[in-house]
């Protein structure tokens, strides 16, 4: 007798509308190609997805099939229909909680391929058992047991169970201590709408503790909104509140020159913002340090190294230069302020030649401040934080001679305003104590370009207002003394107030 060789397996063909295309034998897709793509397209998944992993389709499918409802509703079946063992302990699971994480759906669905000859006839029972009108005693599937390993150190038992009631609960409180390990939990899990309650969990929790692990979760897990709203915060809380704590010592590099290149940062001075910057540098040198130094120390630490170069020089600062950098030193004018500079010898004396350069030909020039040709990123920066407390609050600074005060009213409940005005010398209190170093300019008028800008937050989002840049001449009396004013509605607090000028050429 003649033996036939075996034929192989062909493509078949099928008729799908009025046409007759080619499709898959079998597994894993149980249709063609264009009616696969418009199922992708009305189930609103990726279609390149589902050629790379056809599971996805399926989850997709049994999703839509368990409701919300079932959430917060007692499971019917006391029999749980996985054990899932994962972190050194064994979870009970059910069918319709299961598929609402695509991990463990993944898992589940390998766990029919494993057991059944056809597990898409296995999957077909699941979504049939689930519709309406389907008796609930109807077993699609026996018990299975499920293993899943986690190497991530933030998920703990206790951070894994909160992931897994999410499955039953519709709105399980998560605190602010947990939930670092709640959102990688979900990570894992690829269980989406938890992961994005813990992303918006963050987003309202930040403070100066929380800022750095939830900053370093949204690049670990790149989540964009996430670390947006860190540089945000600490775009307005860097000076004012972060610089004040021993937390400063864990704001990454990374986040701290970022902030410090963005337009938006908030500071009362320039001197300040060097302040804070030298506070930082001295907790990275300091790790041992448990309580917040005062200015002073840090002042004497910078001082005790050797004159022979300054500290950014050395090997120890040259990977520091770039945030300095951002600094606008020239904006630091008073002679203490640049007399201490020069003392911790942290600055290279190139530095401070050309800040001391362009401070002598500003005042030759009349204020005149030829060395600033951008407003955004030069300007001389000065801030007021306005708080809840206040109807009226106010603060006088004086560069090259001229005085001005910056200030900001409460009209009402919601309306605020601020402006700046130039002042005389003679019209402040103990104006001959405080500014007896301090340059007289006895010019008539000054011609200065400026913006004010104001930024507070409500409701977990950033409201900002700000004027245009504008040029405009300030003389000694009214209405040419006084800036247009930026007149703000919000119901947001403290407002951040910034103000950022220059002397334009006469």
């Amino acid at each position: 007798m003649k033996m036939l060789n075996p034929q192989k397996p062909r493509l078949e063909r099928r008729i799908v509308g009025s046409t007759n295309r080619w499709r898959f034998p079998r597994q894993p897709f149980s249709g063609d190609l264009l009616g696969l793509s418009q199922m992708c397209k009305a189930a609103s998944i990726d279609f390149d997805e589902v050629l790379k992993n056809p599971d996805r389709l399926c989850i997709s499918q049994i999703q839509k099939i368990f409701p919300e409802n079932l959430k917060n509703k007692t499971i019917q079946s006391r029999e749980a229909d996985v054990i899932l063992e994962c972190l050194g302990f064994k979870w009970e699971l059910h069918q319709p909680q299961l598929f609402q994480s695509e991990t463990l759906a993944k898992l589940y669905l390998m766990g029919l391929a494993r057991g059944n000859a056809n597990p898409e006839k296995e999957s077909v029972k699941i979504l049939q058992a689930q519709r309406p009108g389907r008796s609930r005693e109807q077993r699609p599937v026996k018990k299975m047991i499920l293993s899943l390993k986690i190497n991530d150190p933030l998920v703990t038992k206790e951070a894994f169970a909160t992931a897994l009631k999410n499955l039953y609960m519709r709105e399980v409180k998560i605190g602010l201590d947990d939930v670092l390990g709640v959102l990688a939990a979900a990570h894992i899990l690829q269980f989406s709408s938890l992961f994005q309650r813990c992303v918006t969990v963050m987003m309202s929790g930040l403070t100066p503790s929380t800022i750095k692990n939830f900053y370093l979760a949204g690049c670990k897990y790149n989540e964009e909104p996430l670390t947006t709203a860190c540089e945000k915060w600490m775009e307005m809380n860097l000076v004012p509140l972060v610089g004040t704590q021993i937390h400063l010592r864990k704001i990454p590099k990374e986040l701290l020159h970022k902030v410090l290149k963005s337009p938006r940062l908030f500071t009362f001075s320039e001197f300040h913002l060097l302040k804070t910057l030298l506070l930082w540098v001295y907790l990275q040198l300091n790790n041992k340090t448990q309580t917040f130094p005062m200015y002073e120390t840090v002042l004497m630490f910078f001082s005790s190294f050797p004159k022979n170069c300054s500290f950014l020089d050395r090997d120890v600062g040259q990977n520091l230069i770039s945030l300095f950098l951002c600094l606008r030193l020239h904006s630091i004018t008073k002679g203490k302020d640049l007399e201490e500079l020069r003392h911790i010898n942290f600055f290279p004396e190139s530095w401070l030649v050309r800040v001391t350069a362009n401070h002598y030909h500003a005042l030759e020039n009349g204020g005149d401040m030829a060395h600033v040709k951008d407003l955004s990123t030069q300007a001389v920066r000065f801030g007021l934080l306005f708080n809840q407390e206040y109807t009226t609050h106010s603060k006088v600074i004086t560069l090259y001679g001229f005085f001005f005060e910056i200030k900001g009213i409460k009209h009402d409940a919601t309306s605020y305003s601020f402006h700046m005005q130039r002042i005389r010398h003679t019209d402040l209190e103990g104006a001959s104590a405080v500014y007896e170093n301090t340059p007289i300019s006895l010019r008539a008028e000054r011609l200065v370009t400026y913006e004010i800008r104001a930024q507070t937050l409500v409701d977990g989002k950033w409201q900002e207002f700000r004027t245009n840049h504008i040029t405009q001449k300030f003389g000694l009396v009214k209405p040419s003394c006084k800036s247009h004013a930026l007149k703000i509605q919000t119901v947001g607090i403290p407002i951040y107030a910034s103000f950022s000028f220059v002397f334009s050429l006469s």
